[in-house]
């Protein structure tokens, strides 16, 4: 069998991480999209171009070779693909992994058909808290009663640190596929969930406890990200991109406590996992990767999409949940909520993340504690939920986290 991956996603990550991985490795990558102009370009070409981005260092470019593309709404030209595939992977968002779910149970299906118990691993590029977990149960309801899946699907979840910008109009338009990324180029994944052996990929960082570093990344460096993009747009609404607010000594040192809050919570979920001084040394480096000018790397991208940011399974309410079920302080997380709540940063066309209208125009109007308990989903009858309401709601009390330059405040809901 020829060593062939099949990518569901064409999008940044896609392109600029799993399958360029794959690729330099030897594997044919086979990506499944619904965007028509991807899989037309992917086919004509079959590679593509990544331009690596640093500060002060020119760009180098990776060609990634020996990619195809099929369309996502061809449910069993995929399931071909997936019944020879040597892996499978997945790079599409959280809000559409529901669509891939029968295209994946069918590949399965017919895989077992074709070369009987030969099981499957399916990297989970998604950076989501439990989506082996998700994921198993959607494929039971749809698979076949006979289906092993424990002994046929190994559910790989990763952490994905890989920082990549959107891309501009003009620079689609010039060419559709090539991708800018940073230089970061580690995939960290679940080295127990493998059926198969793990493959020998340069990039590839296998970890026994997988838990503690997707929370790692999702409550530190996607945290801090947000953080960044939250207080920038709240100090001065004219900043643009992410490392203009870390340009400004007082807002770095915020974030930067911001972050460490959430590294004391992690230590104490994880100690042997997650030391913190290593904790501490990781969001220096961060830090220093969000202030990459070259990646050109926007607030409004950092920022965008509230509902699903604010969510108490995200990033900054995760964050503060786990703060105060081990007993460690969150009140500058609580303050990168508020500022959160502000966010109303704009693309370059001057429009909206569509959600984030919607949030705009029906939630803030109906107050923080409204956001808390129907965008937050934080319930105040549970105790601890109930003890980061109060903490955000405290935080507000005191107008704390309002950092502005005094030349333009975001405008009132």
């Amino acid at each position: 069998m020829k060593k062939k991956l099949v990518l569901f996603g064409a999008g940044n990550i896609g392109r600029s991480f799993i399958g360029q991985l794959f690729s330099r490795a030897g594997y044919e990558v086979v990506f499944i999209d619904v965007n028509d102009q991807l899989i037309q370009a992917l086919n004509t070409h079959h590679q593509y171009r990544v331009i690596i981005k640093r500060n002060d260092v020119p760009d180098e470019t990776l060609w990634v070779k020996n990619v195809r593309g099929v369309h996502g709404k061809n449910q069993e030209a995929v399931a071909e693909e997936l019944a020879d595939a040597s892996f499978a992977a997945t790079a599409v968002g959280k809000n559409a992994l529901p669509y891939l779910i029968p295209s994946l149970s069918k590949g399965l299906v017919r895989r077992r058909q074709k070369l009987g118990a030969v099981a499957l691993d399916i990297i989970m590029a998604e950076n989501v808290r439990h989506i082996a977990d998700y994921v198993r149960q959607e494929l039971i309801q749809i698979l076949p009663p006979d289906y092993q899946i424990d002994e046929l699907v190994g559910l790989i979840e990763t952490s994905i640190g890989k920082m990549v910008p959107i891309m501009k109009a003009e620079d689609v338009q010039q060419d559709p596929l090539w991708i800018f990324a940073e230089e970061y180029n580690q995939l960290i994944l679940d080295k127990q969930a493998f059926k198969n052996p793990i493959p020998d990929i340069p990039g590839l960082a296998p970890k026994e406890n997988m838990a503690a570093f997707v929370d790692r990344k999702l409550f530190i460096h996607n945290l801090g990200h947000a953080a960044t993009a939250y207080f920038g747009y709240q100090y001065n609404p004219d900043f643009v991109y992410i490392y203009e607010p870390l340009a400004v000594p007082e807002l770095l040192q915020k974030v930067r406590d911001c972050m460490l809050q959430s590294a004391a919570a992690l230590n104490a979920t994880y100690p042997q996992d997650l030391p913190l001084p290593e904790l501490r040394e990781h969001t220096e480096d961060l830090l220093q990767r969000f202030q990459n000018k070259a990646l050109g790397d926007t607030i409004f991208r950092v920022g965008r999409d509230l509902p699903r940011k604010l969510d108490k399974e995200d990033r900054l309410i995760g964050a503060m949940l786990l703060a105060k079920q081990t007993g460690n302080p969150c009140d500058l997380i609580a303050q990168a909520v508020l500022a959160a709540c502000q966010f109303h940063a704009r693309d370059e066309q001057g429009q909206l993340f569509p959600a984030d209208q919607t949030f705009l125009e029906q939630d803030s109007p109906a107050g923080l504690e409204h956001i808390l308990t129907t965008v937050c989903h934080l319930s105040p009858t549970s105790e601890l939920e109930k003890e980061v309401i109060d903490e955000v709601l405290r935080q507000s009390s005191d107008g704390m986290g309002i950092v502005t330059t005094g030349r333009k405040k975001p405008d009132k809901y």
